[in-house]
């Protein structure tokens, strides 16, 4: 059997709206589907009791209605928050933060690709000195990228040392992106977030910081949300970027996030190829995520 993905909550749907008439069991079966999407219970409620009312208004039996109607409310839901990334400044400064796993030193080179496809010079910043296979792991794809790399010029370099070397190298090369990896282990424990807010101060005295990005893994779902919890509250954390969305993921995540957070998300990494990084658009993710 082939892998669901997480665009085919419309194939769940499909038997309900190929009825040809809304009943008590279409509920039930919108209820079962969105719920297995990963949309979250109160999530759920909402939608359900947000669509029985429009039903009700606009008197229709017709299942092809309610299946637009819930494109509509999640494309709507969606689009109440900004998924543009703040990138004017020259340098743009991006740092890059998230628990261990999630895929944030990938993501930090498909980013460095997206932006290198779009005609921007970028330099990535390997500030995660707590962990020497780090180094390594974003130098490599730095390289697959076309963007350079500043390295710690010794094992266990302060991680700020680095980032101010980087836009420092940015500043003075011209360079017009910047890219900084930060530490992801310890996120219950105060000296990390104390780091991150130091690396973003001594960074600060050369130029703004332009975006924060909270990495977090659609496949571990709310727990994930929960592990970074103390980066969305002490990283001044600028939106979201949600990887590894394809496979077991649920796409329902991404709107049930972008609502417990209150943060826009910016890109989602749908594969393992240095180009599976996009922008975040609305009306695209509900047309494919509905069907």
């Amino acid at each position: 059997m082939a892998e669901r993905t997480p665009w085919s909550l419309g194939s769940a749907l499909r038997g309900m709206f190929g009825k040809k008439t809304i009943d008590e069991t279409t509920w039930e079966d919108l209820e079962e589907a969105l719920i297995g999407a990963d949309f979250g219970p109160d999530l759920t409620d909402r939608i359900v009791e947000h669509l029985r009312a429009e039903v009700d208004r606009y008197r229709t039996e017709d299942p092809k209605d309610l299946k637009r109607m819930l494109r509509e409310y999640i494309e709507e839901t969606l689009s109440e928050y900004d998924p543009t990334l703040k990138l004017s400044e020259r340098p743009a400064v991006t740092l890059v933060v998230g628990v261990n796993g999630v895929g944030k030193t990938t993501t930090i080179g498909k980013l460095a690709k997206f932006l290198r496809s779009h005609g921007r010079s970028v330099v990535i910043g390997a500030a995660d000195t707590f962990r020497a296979a780090a180094v390594e792991q974003v130098s490599t794809w730095a390289g697959r990228a076309g963007a350079l790399v500043v390295r710690p010029q010794q094992p266990g370099q302060d991680p700020a040392s680095v980032a101010y070397q980087t836009v420092e190298a940015a500043i003075r090369d011209g360079i017009e992106m910047v890219i900084i990896d930060t530490a992801g282990r310890l996120q219950t424990k105060g000296g990390l977030m104390d780091e991150l807010g130091k690396v973003r101060r001594v960074v600060e005295k050369l130029a703004p910081v332009s975006e924060v990005l909270l990495v977090l893994d659609a496949t571990t779902g709310q727990n994930g949300v929960s592990q970074a919890e103390a980066f969305i509250q002490h990283a001044g954390v600028t939106g979201l970027v949600i990887t590894k969305l394809d496979g077991s993921a649920k796409g329902g995540f991404v709107l049930n996030v972008q609502e417990r957070t209150g943060l826009p998300i910016k890109l989602i990494g749908q594969g393992e190829g240095i180009d599976d990084l996009t922008g975040f658009t609305p009306h695209v993710f509900a047309e494919k995520l509905v069907g």
